[in-house]
C-alpha cells in the first residue's frame, strides 16, 4: 500500500506541508527544507518508511523535468532589470558579499578539510535551492555523493543564522532612520526608485513587446515556451561544456528582455507550485544515502563553512557599504540576503517596519526605505549570483 505512487507522494507531501506550516509560524526563521529533510531522514533511519518511497511516488520525475532548466529560466524572468539598474548599489554590495563569502570559504576551509568540502558548501551558502541543486548534481557526477549532506545541511540551516542577523542590523538601521526623520535630517529625495513602480512599468513595456499575443498566452503555450528554453539550455551544455544552469538563467533574462517570455512565466503557466514541489522531492531524494553517522560527522564542517562564509559576506558587505557610501547597518543585511532569500527578506522587512514604526505612516516609510534594496539583494544573490558561483565551482572538481 505504501508503495502506491499516490500514497507515497502523500507521505512526502505531508513532510513538506508540515515544514511549510512551521516556516509560516516562525516567519521563515525555520525553513521548510530543514523540517522536511530532517523529518525524512528520521523516518528512513528508523525504518518507518523505505528509502524507495520518493522514487515510488513518481513525483521525482516532475522535479527532474520541471525543477531544473525550466525553473531556472523562470528565475531569470523574475529579475527586474530596470529595478536593478536603479538599485545598482544594492546589487554591487550584495555581489561583493557573496564573492568575499565564497572566497573566504575556498581560502580557509581547504586548510582544515579539503577543496571538495569547500565547494560542497559554497554554492548553497551564497544562494538557495537552485545553487544546491547545481552543487548536488555536480557532486554526484564525480562520485562525491556523501558531500551532498553538507550542501543540504547548509541549505536547511543558513536561515537560522541569516534571519536573526539581518533582523538585528535592520532594526538598528530603522531606528536610526526614524530618528533622522524626527530630527528633520532625512530628505525624501534620497529614496531610490521603488521595485513595484519599476516592475509595473517594465510589465507594461513587456506586454506591448510580447512575441505572442495575449490571447494565445495560455498555460500550455507558456509551458511549451519554458521547455523550448530548457531544451536549448541542455543542448548548449552538451556542445559548449558550459553548465545548462548558466544557459537557462541567461535565456530567462534575455527572453524576458526581448519579449519571448513574460515575467514570472512559470507562475503564469500555473506550473510553479508543482515544479517547486517536484524540486523538493528531488532534493529529499539526494539524502537517501546519508546515514545517521555520516550526518553527525559532517556537522563540524557545516557549521565552520557557515561561520566562515557569513564572516566573508560581512566583510564584503561592509567594504561595499563604505565604498558606495551606504550605512553598513543597511548594506550588511542586503549582503546577507544570500542566507535568507525570499520570502525571508520580505518578512524581515515587514516585521521591522511594524515593530519600529510608531504609526501606519512611519511603518510604510520604513518599509519603503528597506524593502527595495533587500529584494534587489535577494534577486542578485539567490536568483543569479549563487547559480553562477555554484556552476563555475562544480566544474573545478
Amino acid at each position: 500500500m505504501i508503495h502506491e505512487p499516490v500514497v507515497a507522494a502523500m507521505i512526502i507531501m505531508a513532510l513538506i506541508a508540515l515544514g511549510e506550516i512551521i516556516s509560516i509560524v516562525t516567519r521563515a526563521r525555520v525553513s521548510m527544507f530543514l523540517v522536511a529533510l530532517i523529518g525524512y531522514l528520521l523516518l528512513i533511519w528508523t525504518g518507518i518508511i523505505p528509502k524507495s518511497l520518493v522514487g515510488d511516488s513518481k513525483f521525482i520525475e516532475i522535479g527532474i523535468v520541471l525543477g531544473t532548466a525550466p525553473i531556472i529560466i523562470h528565475m531569470g524572468t523574475l529579475i527586474p532589470l530596470k529595478a536593478i539598474r536603479s538599485q545598482w548599489k544594492a546589487v554591487a554590495i550584495s555581489l561583493m558579499g557573496i564573492i568575499f563569502g565564497a572566497g573566504l570559504i575556498l581560502l580557509l576551509i581547504p586548510l582544515m578539510y579539503d577543496y571538495k568540502t569547500a565547494v560542497a558548501g559554497t554554492g548553497p551558502l551564497t544562494g538557495g535551492v537552485i545553487a544546491f541543486l547545481v552543487t548536488s548534481e555536480g557532486l554526484k557526477e564525480v562520485g562525491l555523493t556523501s558531500l551532498v549532506a553538507i550542501s543540504a545541511l547548509i541549505l536547511s540551516l543558513q536561515s537560522l543564522f541569516g534571519m536573526p542577523l539581518s533582523a538585528n542590523l535592520l532594526r538598528r538601521y530603522a531606528l536610526k532612520f526614524r530618528n533622522a526623520v524626527d530630527a528633520g535630517t532625512y530628505t525624501a529625495s534620497a529614496l531610490e526608485a521603488g521595485v513595484e513602480n519599476v516592475m509595473d512599468t517594465e510589465k507594461v513595456e513587456e506586454r506591448n513587446a510580447a512575441w505572442i499575443p495575449k490571447k494565445y498566452q495560455t498555460n500550455l503555450i507558456l509551458l511549451f515556451q519554458l521547455f523550448i528554453g530548457g531544451a536549448i539550455a541542455v543542448v548548449l551544455d552538451q556542445f559548449t561544456g558550459i553548465p545548462y544552469s548558466l544557459w537557462a538563467l541567461a535565456l530567462g533574462i534575455g527572453g524576458r528582455v526581448i519579449g519571448f517570455y513574460p515575467d514570472r512565466v512559470m507562475e503564469r503557466a500555473n506550473a510553479f507550485t508543482v515544479g517547486m514541489a517536484g524540486l523538493v522531492f528531488l532534493i529529499i531524494a539526494t539524502m537517501n544515502d546519508i546515514t545517521f553517522d555520516m550526518f553527525i560527522s559532517y556537522l563540524p564542517e557545516t557549521f565552520l563553512i557557515m561561520f566562515v562564509g557569513i564572516l566573508g559576506i560581512f566583510i564584503g558587505g561592509f567594504i561595499g557599504s563604505k565604498l558606495f557610501k551606504w550605512d553598513p547597518l543597511k548594506g550588511l543585511p542586503v549582503a546577507l540576503t544570500a542566507t535568507v532569500g525570499f520570502p525571508g527578506d520580505y518578512l524581515v522587512c515587514e516585521e521591522i517596519s511594524r515593530s519600529v514604526g510608531r504609526n501606519k505612516e512611519e511603518e510604510e516609510m520604513i518599509l519603503n526605505e528597506i524593502l527595495t534594496p533587500m529584494l534587489i539583494g535577494g534577486f542578485t544573490t539567490v536568483t543569479a549570483g549563487s547559480v553562477v558561483i555554484a556552476s563555475i565551482l562544480i566544474k573545478t572538481l
